[in-house]
């Protein structure tokens, strides 16, 4: 039988949260998970979380998007229905880009905006029918909560106490 458990504490302040956190990292206790009903400024770093991915995706999709509106504009512009406008006519794609720039920027934009949103929806298993993640649904409102997992649960109860932790949960693993 394993003697391993998962141990909740509930604090009611973010300013607890953090002295919590930090209290856990002076004693080289590894926190497993905190769950926040809004972003706490600088708990990435105080859990010691690396830097996000994300906004090398964005310029990966962005690039994405401005490729696909050069490729639209030059397709119907140039090579599929070329038309003299005003007695200018659409020579190459070169030449008129600047009339293009307007929806390649909104491509570029749209493009990264929704597959952004779609890949950390994705990423962050949190796609329509996943189920729910946080242990307990009040740290959704008003509540943030530690996750340990460990052997230990007598010195992680007595430092959660020790760090104004309002309520303390403890499940088998």
């Amino acid at each position: 039988m394993s003697t391993t458990k998962i141990v909740y504490g509930l604090y009611a302040d973010d300013d607890d949260l953090m002295n919590g956190v930090k209290a856990f990292n002076d004693k080289g206790i590894a926190i497993n998970e905190v769950y926040t009903p809004f972003p706490v400024h600088g708990l990435d770093k105080a859990l010691g979380l690396k830097k996000t991915r994300i906004s090398d995706a964005a310029f990966l999709y962005a690039l994405y998007g401005v490729s696909i509106g050069a490729t639209v504009t030059w397709y119907v512009m140039n090579h599929d229905w070329p038309q003299n406008i005003g007695g200018k006519p659409a020579f190459d794609w070169a030449h008129n880009m600047p009339a293009f720039v307007v929806p390649m920027f909104e491509l570029m934009v749209f493009c990264a905006a929704h597959m952004m949103s779609l890949t950390f929806l994705v990423r962050n298993k949190m796609y329509p029918g996943a189920p729910a993640q946080n242990p307990d649904p009040r740290t959704t409102d008003d509540k943030f909560m530690m996750e340990f997992i460990t052997e230990d649960v007598e010195s992680i109860k007595q430092l959660l106490v020790d760090t104004g932790v309002e309520e303390i949960t403890v499940k088998d693993a």
